[in-house]
């Protein structure tokens, strides 16, 4: 096995461990000092859904993602983001949050040919070889957009 195929392989594996291991899945109610808004999104190619609520607490400013929850029906793969971007956004203030968000829509966005930086997007770089399938990238990208509209609804 080449090089590649063990990378391939080992993405496809933090892609399944993701998927049935989901972090962040069920929709949370917020603690009384926090903004919340939830949205739902649907990828119309393939029936994707998920209702993605944000949690933001803080001045403005200073804001944090307090907590990210979801439910979602969909393939692997958004099942699998929408797990990647609780773990990589909650805790991170909006900025921070917002970085990653670019870093990871770039990578998606790259057909394949960026680098993703493991030191700001961790297990999303599993996400690589999505990016060189067209199809694929709305899956992968279907919670991240819902992010961004719930974060920037709950930030008022």
């Amino acid at each position: 096995m080449s090089a590649a195929q063990d990378l391939d392989a080992l993405y496809q594996e933090i892609i399944l461990d993701h998927y049935k291991n989901p972090h962040g899945k069920g929709l949370r109610e917020p603690a009384a000092a926090q903004r919340s808004a939830d949205v739902h999104h649907v990828n119309p190619t393939c029936g994707d859904e998920i209702t993605l609520r944000v949690h933001v607490e803080g001045e403005p400013g200073s804001e944090r993602v307090a907590d990210v929850s979801y439910d979602a029906v969909g393939c692997s793969i958004s099942q699998a983001s929408a797990s990647v971007l609780h773990e990589l956004l909650v805790g991170k203030t909006i900025d921070e949050a917002m970085n990653v968000h670019g870093e990871f829509l770039a990578l998606m966005q790259g057909k394949g040919t960026v680098e993703p930086d493991e030191e700001v997007l961790e297990d999303g770089i599993a996400f690589a070889g999505v990016a060189k399938f067209p199809a694929r990238v709305k899956c992968a990208l279907l919670s991240w957009m819902a992010w961004k509209d719930a974060t920037v609804q709950a930030r008022g």
